[in-house]
């Protein structure tokens, strides 16, 4: 039986094609990809790795095609001054899909093969002891390989490389001390149960004096917290695929079963299981798909170590795939003195401002036009912690840096004027929170018209629920803008008894300023505006 790809892998495959046909055009950013380079590292690891339990210990350990391709385009890809592309690989795989014996063998080649003076790789997890799974897995390899056993020695809990002064250890937040660090790599296991970011920022930020530093992530779903590290990077890596962010250093990987597959089925857990029959058993999965029908409580732990599903999860309320078809070619000159009704949601002082024009057409439908605003102090910060998607942004005019650290609300109220100079700006809806000063002086001193929009279910139900059903039906057009598209990505509702619903920010992913601004402004043009200069919607 054919095994079908999930969303997310064939994402991945789309992904590593089309870096291939820009490297072959010659624009693939300075980077290029090198088949023989990987394919060394492929032949290294079934070379001198080894299994280690089983019927076959002591037998080369032989990558499945799925592992092959992982290994082949994480070292195989190379930067225009020959080091490695990738400085974080994230690979999200369900429980017994081979996780610690694949992280182990990259982690032996990375300590003994890849060029480094004094490899220093640490395997690390929540406690020391979890960490010392793929550690005592490494060391096993090591048993059985008599090629390793001539090139490592173990002491304690360390392997050490003698002749490269390097060494792999386990590393726990709970060990005596995470100062000192230089890792040349980190193996991160399970990071969905990283209760928080401690661990993996010491070791992120330990790794500026390595050449070509490599952490690799390789975990399971977990539960659904925006708030842990776990979630960070699953969620980055997501819009990573997906293309809400071009990062050309993180590496992607991601096997789960799809939203409205049936998760009972043999088709579902071939799909979500790349090891599908062969250390995963076909038989075992069935067993743990009846446990979880007989027992509702046991459903949850199914989908996450089994089909790789997060679960407690807000859902996405809004699909990126439609939104995508939405999209058309807009020049805001062509638009001059079309009435449009406008939202502004005016960002704390360290982050995104947003406005979006909603134009009604001549058919029923909307078109929006979205422009942002963000400190450029915050820029230079996401840039500096690895997070380039400001930055692309700003670059290719999607998004403005105003100066300094903080909003610079004359800059916006500056902008906001322009813009109304070249449409007809019938209305601003605005959140009253943080933008009382400005909206008084766009009223007083610019005579604008605005209407002040409570965030409650109140206000804010009817306008999100039909700028939903705008989306399903086609009856919304875009003009593409990728910040816009990331708020998209990161929305999720909140409903209360009556069926009421708002954007919620605490169970959102990320910002979603815009479309808080597009609800704003959909819900005033729904109205035809208002004859007063100012009207309160709470």
């Amino acid at each position: 039986m054919t095994r079908t790809r999930c969303k997310w892998e064939t994402l991945w495959r789309k992904r590593q094609l089309a870096d291939l046909l820009a490297q072959r055009r010659g624009d693939s950013r300075g980077l290029r990809f090198s088949w023989k380079r990987g394919q060394e590292v492929v032949c290294w690891i079934e070379d001198y790795c080894r299994q280690y339990e089983g019927e076959f210990a002591g037998k080369p350990l032989i990558l499945e095609p799925w592992q092959r391709s992982i290994v082949r385009h994480v070292f195989g890809w190379l930067r225009a001054d020959g080091l490695r592309r990738f400085r974080t690989a994230y690979i999200e795989i369900p429980r017994k899909n081979g996780k610690s014996a694949l992280s182990s063998a990259v982690g032996l080649y990375l300590l003994v093969a890849d060029g480094e003076p004094g490899a220093q790789v640490y395997c690390s997890a929540t406690k020391e002891d979890q960490a010392k799974i793929v550690w005592r897995t490494a060391c096993k390899m090591v048993q059985r390989s008599e090629d390793l056993r001539s090139m490592l020695r173990k002491r304690h809990s360390v392997l050490e490389d003698e002749g490269n002064d390097g060494f792999f250890r386990p590393l726990g937040a709970n060990s005596d001390t995470l100062d000192g660090l230089n890792p040349h790599a980190n193996i991160v296991d399970e990071l969905h149960a990283h209760k928080d970011r401690g661990v993996w920022d010491v070791l992120d930020t330990a790794m500026g004096a390595r050449r070509q530093p490599l952490t690799i992530a390789i975990t399971t779903a977990g539960l659904f917290d925006p708030t842990s590290i776990g979630w960070e990077q699953h969620d980055y890596a997501t819009k990573v695929l997906e293309g809400t962010f071009e990062d050309d250093a993180f590496f992607a990987y991601i096997a789960a079963a799809d939203e409205g597959d049936d998760f009972f089925s043999e088709e579902t857990q071939r799909k979500a299981n790349p090891n599908f029959s062969v250390s995963v058993k076909p038989d075992y999965l069935a067993k743990q798909a009846e446990k979880a029908k007989r027992q509702p409580s046991f459903m949850n732990e199914y989908l996450r170590l089994h089909l790789n599903v997060w679960t407690a999860q807000a859902t996405r309320w809004l699909s990126l795939e439609k939104w995508d078809e939405l999209a058309t070619d807009v020049v805001l000159e062509a638009l001059r003195n079309r009435p449009c009704y406008a939202g502004l949601d005016l960002s704390s002082k360290l982050d995104l401002t947003s406005l979006v024009l909603v134009f009604p057409e001549d058919d029923g439908s909307v078109l929006l036009v979205p422009r942002f605003w963000i400190p450029e102090d915050r820029v230079k910060e996401e840039l500096e912690k690895g997070r380039a998607h400001y930055a692309a942004w700003v670059r290719d005019e999607h998004l403005i840096a105003t100066p300094g650290a903080v909003v610079d609300q004359e800059f916006i109220r500056s902008e906001v004027n322009r813009i109304a100079g070249i449409v007809d700006m019938r209305e601003l809806a605005y959140d009253r929170w943080g933008a009382t000063a400005l909206a008084t002086r766009l009223i007083e001193e610019d005579g604008r018209t605005l209407a002040e929009f409570g965030q409650g279910y109140r206000s804010m139900s009817e306008p999100a629920k039909d700028f939903g059903a705008r989306i399903v039906s086609g009856k919304l057009r875009h003009d593409g803008n990728p910040v816009l598209r990331w708020c998209v990505s990161n929305v999720s509702v909140r409903s209360d008894p009556a069926g009421n619903i708002k954007p919620d920010k605490e169970t959102s992913t990320g910002k979603i300023d815009g479309v808080v601004a597009a609800i704003m402004g959909l819900a005033r043009a729904n109205v035809g505006g208002v004859s007063a200069p100012l009207v309160s919607f709470v």
